[in-house]
């Protein structure tokens, strides 16, 4: 994900607040103002002055860059820049910066040979709309293709460890994280985002599953449920698959009864089988097809949840190429 630095010059302290509030990764400003950018948060701060800035309007422009970059020089490439000339210099470093003016222009370098640039330089004519670029371009993530999966099993299993996992997010209906006993076969746990009789909605809230459970990470990786501590960075996906960063500010494990639930999707290769343990209790839900949040203890055979399958193979959470069967 390329880091998000907004460039105020000329100076604006009104235009840095909102850029801080809207969560750049960080400020450039003239040197001279450096300091005083540095006391009003905690972020990074860089002067206008420490970086080369190159205009691509020839082969010799992205030669200079391409030296630049070859000898750790930090460069921005100026707006007006072209995909072909970034795809060459990212080819040759993972260090490019480039100036962006809109929101279709930060969308564009982020994707550029699908691992976009390092860094997106925001000019000050952003500052209307960097609430919505920063949304965009730091918070959102790849689209996940969820599936209907059929439920053939739903079981009491005794007492178990399960993990709360309370959010940085405010979550909507249809709205949670992917968990599972495999990475391939991962179910779309519901937030708390319902209100019943006994217990008042907390739509910052997934209570996720067992603590041996894998959960879906940004850039397509995975960890164990009880892995997750307050700041880490986390994955949230709605019920068309629709997907957003988000952050842990609370793990609460404690010892639960615990159900297990297992279903099937049918593929071109047979049927794929996948299962989940979760807590037994009127709050925890499963996702419908239609995005209906649904009580794990209301679930039976043949009912419909939503369910994202894959290939089996991870080591410490990174995709590998091996032969692994997860049961």
């Amino acid at each position: 994900m390329a880091k998000l630095y907004y460039q105020s010059d000329p100076f604006s302290k009104e235009d840095i607040t909102l850029a801080l509030e809207s969560g750049v990764d960080g400020i450039i400003v003239a040197a001279e103002y450096v300091d005083r950018v540095a006391a009003l948060a905690r972020v990074d701060v860089f002067s206008l002055e420490s970086f080369s800035p190159i205009l691509l309007q020839s082969k010799a422009d992205e030669e200079e860059a391409q030296k630049n970059l070859a000898h750790n020089i930090p460069t921005i490439i100026k707006e007006g820049w072209e995909v072909i000339p970034i795809e060459n210099l990212l080819a040759q470093s993972d260090r490019v910066m480039v100036e962006v003016g809109n929101l279709d222009e930060a969308k564009l370098a982020g994707g550029i040979l699908e691992r976009g640039v390092y860094a997106m330089v925001l000019l000050p004519k952003t500052i209307h709309a960097i609430k919505t670029i920063v949304a965009e371009c730091a918070l959102a993530q790849k689209s996940e293709e969820l599936v209907p999966a059929t439920i053939t099993k739903v079981a009491q299993v005794g007492l178990g460890h399960r993990v709360c996992v309370d959010t940085l997010t405010l979550m909507h209906r249809g709205q949670g994280m992917l968990v599972g006993n495999s990475s391939a076969f991962l179910f779309l746990v519901h937030a708390e985002t319902e209100e019943n009789a006994y217990v008042a909605a907390r739509p910052f809230r997934i209570n996720a599953g067992a603590v041996h459970a894998y959960v879906r990470m940004p850039g397509d990786k995975t960890r164990y449920l009880s892995e997750l501590k307050a700041g880490s960075e986390i994955l949230l996906c709605d019920a068309t698959g629709k997907t957003m960063r988000s952050s842990v500010g609370r793990v609460k494990i404690e010892v639960r009864p615990m159900l297990l639930i297992e279903a099937e999707i049918a593929t071109e290769n047979g049927c794929k089988q996948g299962g989940i343990v979760v807590q037994n209790a009127e709050t925890i839900r499963l996702t419908a097809p239609d995005g209906t949040p649904v009580s794990v203890v209301s679930l039976k055979e043949g009912d419909q949840i939503l369910c994202r399958i894959d290939q089996a193979g991870r080591h410490f959470g990174m995709r590998i190429s091996e032969n692994i069967v997860e049961v």
